[in-house]
């Protein structure tokens, strides 16, 4: 009966390999030359002038939320229009695969509205 697990043993292994032998090889293979202007921190030409940690408001995270949910709630509309011609073909599933559809698009759409109503949208 183990041996009905050697595939997926030989999988995990090769996956762990695939992951870990580049960096191992880099790690050895790399000149180790550190000095003090590489290991200085390095902002697009400038010396670094402000703490990394600084806050940000909370309405990036948010729009970049929100933008997250819509943008998936879109990608879920891509195979239902890959069988639409199919979907329209027959009679038994015509009417059920658009008003399935509908009642996404309406979810959707409330979302949408919640979130304007809400004024997650807006930047001041």
């Amino acid at each position: 009966m183990l041996e009905n697990y050697f595939p997926i043993l030989l999988f995990i292994l090769v996956g762990i390999a695939i992951g870990v032998l580049p960096i191992v090889l880099g790690w050895l293979v790399a000149p180790h030359r550190p000095n003090a202007e590489k290991l200085s921190p390095y902002e697009c030409g400038f010396e670094a002038f402000e703490d990394a940690r600084m806050k940000f408001d909370v309405r990036f995270y948010l729009i970049a939320i929100l933008f997250i949910l819509f943008d998936l709630e879109i990608a879920f509309l891509f195979p239902w229009a890959t069988i639409f011609k199919e979907i329209v073909a027959t009679d038994a599933v015509k009417w059920f695969g658009f008003a399935e559809m509908m009642v996404f698009i309406a979810i959707l759409v409330v979302g949408y509205i919640y979130a304007w109503a809400k004024g997650a949208l807006e930047w001041e």
